[in-house]
């Protein structure tokens, strides 16, 4: 795969990326240039429910609709260590808000206060995530980062991301490679 290619696809840390921060993530690539890469940790759920956010901003949260939500929308999830209070939504590619960024034509990635008004009316997208904070790389270091066998390169689908728990994202994103963790060496290096 070619580095240009990148983006929309999942980063799968490997047993030699031993960084708390990133230590057994999957991360989905939203965006990779010449200038730097930025992603969101997709396996992480904390304790922030989407309740929480709904008031912090500002919008009553409709509390039959969030209960009504499947267990993994309830909560956001942890989505790096940059910025950790700003917010993104994840969603299938059904629909298009005030500040939507697409990042493959299944998926996108909206910042703008809209999606989360729609989301608390039972109006927006159907499949979502909610995470706060992200990941970057400056120019040249995701590149060097997978030369040196920190992640694994996967293809990202709806079904990854939005019909599999976060605890098994990490296995079902390796077997699509065709790759099993428990023979994955923590040491680095080349042959």
């Amino acid at each position: 795969m070619l580095f240009d290619e990148l983006k929309g696809n999942l980063l799968l840390a490997t047993p030699s990326l031993q960084e708390r921060q990133f230590k057994d993530s999957v991360i989905l690539l939203c965006h990779h240039d010449a200038e730097g890469s930025m992603g969101l940790i997709i396996n992480r759920s904390q304790d922030i429910s989407i309740a929480d956010v709904l008031e912090d901003i500002q919008l009553t949260p409709e509390y039959q609709i969030i209960q009504q939500l499947p267990k993994d929308q309830v909560h956001s999830y942890e989505g790096g260590p940059v910025d950790p209070f700003r917010g993104f939504v994840l969603h299938d590619g059904q629909h298009i808000y005030e500040s939507t960024m697409k990042i493959t034509s299944e998926l996108h990635l909206t910042t703008s206060k809209d999606v989360l008004e729609k989301i608390a009316q039972q109006q927006g997208p159907e499949h979502f995530m909610l995470i706060l904070g992200y990941t970057g790389w400056d120019a040249g270091q995701l590149e060097s980062e997978i030369l040196e066998n920190h992640w694994l390169v996967a293809a990202a689908s709806e079904t990854i991301l939005f019909h599999t728990s976060p605890e098994l994202r990490w296995a079902l994103s390796a077997q699509s490679l065709g790759v099993d963790k428990s023979h994955l060496s923590s040491q680095i290096g080349h042959a």
